[in-house]
């Protein structure tokens, strides 16, 4: 019986074969055996391409590695990141990569060669994302629901490709689970005493520090900043104050004063799982006035405050001294435009521009301070701000409190690593459609997201643990 893989003409080379006196036929049926053995070698497969991403599943802060294996050597490579949000809107992104000789290669230790970002970039995948052609104008990438996941579909295909160029087959892929809530974290909605928010507590008895959590003038109610912390081993309150169907209308201003503000806090004070002289603030943007504001006015005595990209005034009006606020539109002389049409608000938070009497009295703050500049960001006037805010400590000599943190290249929102940077994103669709102006540029906005957060965490730590 013959191999099934033994060539045509290796059959023939055998049925040659006479017996002839002397060596011959042993000179013949060795060729044939090692012709057999060429035959097997070339039939044997190799292996199919592998992908693989450890962990697959991980908090949306950690690093996961991304490797190929089983290629050609030196062979082109494309890897497709893609995800769809919580709206349903499709996200990708792709990088060209080589195969070293041995056949494989690593995000973490090769470099892009081109797509979406260029060099050694571990979760360049992550942080390039931006929405596939076709999509919906001016998005933004925003976990609404921190108990799901964002499922990451990674695939890799043959070449240096756009996975937008049509009909492209997988030649291997895998699912990544990215989570803001760590396993154990317990999601409470509050609405106590008035005050509207999510409380997210670290799994086990505690107790543990806290954070109060204050986003910008997007307004309703972020959980994936505080799911995050409560996953770090902080209880975080995230809180509502304007632009919430729970709250005092109209919802273009703000309804609450100091009064509210101190009842979050000091609901986290009392809470039994919290230890109550171990309670940092952090807010973005509009938020970083309130924490400022609510460390200065209101009597409670938070142990440590993070502001990211905000005013140390109010960008709006005050109708009273409680800090409730005009409407949202009234500083409309320091909207400017860019080509597109689309407004940027910088210049609405210059210190020259804002109320002269809601400006927070720093003298009065005595705890410390991280303030953190993006110094692309064209939503808020971050660098003149944190110029007045170190300024006015130095005169009340407290410098000492005062860390800054500065980032060429970033933008308004730095959030936690591996975010996709929004540059623009729709801010308002009634009574007119308007897209606004945040700033940064993809890869210093990322390094930026990346260093500012292990820094934050270093600083809860040093403030709220130590």
């Amino acid at each position: 019986m013959f191999r099934a893989h033994a060539s045509v003409k290796a059959m023939g080379q055998l049925t040659d074969v006479k017996i002839k006196p002397g060596c011959s036929v042993y000179r013949k049926l060795a060729g044939l055996q090692r012709l057999t053995a060429a035959a097997r070698r070339m039939s044997s497969t190799r292996p199919a391409p592998l992908l693989t991403a450890a962990p697959v599943r991980a908090l949306v802060d950690e690093q996961i590695s991304i490797r190929g294996r089983f290629l050609p050597p030196h062979c082109p490579v494309t890897v497709c990141a893609r995800m769809h949000s919580d709206e349903g809107d499709l996200w990708e992104s792709f990088a060209h990569y080589n195969s070293n000789e041995s056949g494989a290669f690593s995000l973490t230790g090769d470099p892009s060669v081109g797509g979406s970002y260029l060099g050694c970039e571990p979760m360049g995948l992550f942080w390039s994302m931006q929405p596939a052609p076709g999509g919906r104008e001016g998005l933004r990438l925003r976990k609404k629901n921190v108990e799901t996941p964002y499922l990451v579909h990674i695939s890799l295909l043959g070449g240096h490709v756009s996975p937008s160029g049509g009909q492209i087959s997988e030649l291997a892929a895998v699912t990544a689970e990215r989570w803001y809530m760590a396993p154990g974290v317990k999601r409470i909605a509050i609405h106590q005493n008035g005050i509207v928010g999510t409380m997210f507590v670290p799994p086990g008895p505690g107790p543990f520090p806290a954070m109060l959590d204050l986003w910008g003038m997007g307004g309703g109610l972020q959980e994936y900043r505080s799911s995050l912390l409560a996953s770090k081993g902080y209880v975080s309150l995230s809180l509502a104050y304007f632009g919430h169907k729970d709250l005092p209308g109209p919802p273009d201003r703000i309804n609450v004063g100091d009064l509210y503000f101190k009842a979050a806090f000091r609901l986290l004070q009392d809470h039994p799982q919290v230890v109550s002289d171990r309670i940092g603030i952090i807010g973005l943007s509009f938020g970083c006035y309130l924490t400022l504001r609510i460390a200065t006015r209101t009597g409670v005595k938070p142990s440590c405050l993070v502001c990211i990209n905000g005013p140390m005034g109010s960008t709006v009006p005050l109708t009273d001294s409680d800090g409730r606020t005009d409407q949202f539109d009234s500083f409309q002389q320091y909207w400017t435009f860019d080509d597109e049409g689309r407004v940027i608000f910088k210049d609405v938070s210059l210190p020259a521009n804002l109320p002269p009497d809601s400006f927070v009295k720093l003298e009065k703050l005595d705890c410390p301070l991280m303030y953190i500049v993006g110094e692309d960001d064209l939503s808020a006037s971050s660098t003149e701000n944190a110029d007045l805010i170190e300024e006015n400590l130095r005169t009340a000599g407290k410098s000492h409190l005062f860390t800054r943190l500065s980032y060429p290249g970033a933008g308004h929102l730095i959030e936690p690593p591996y975010s996709p940077n929004a540059r623009s994103s729709m801010w308002s669709v009634k009574p007119k459609k308007l897209i606004t102006m945040w700033g940064g540029h993809p890869a210093p906005h990322a390094a930026a997201q990346e260093d500012a957060w292990k820094k934050i965490l270093d600083y809860l730590e040093k403030h709220l643990r130590s």
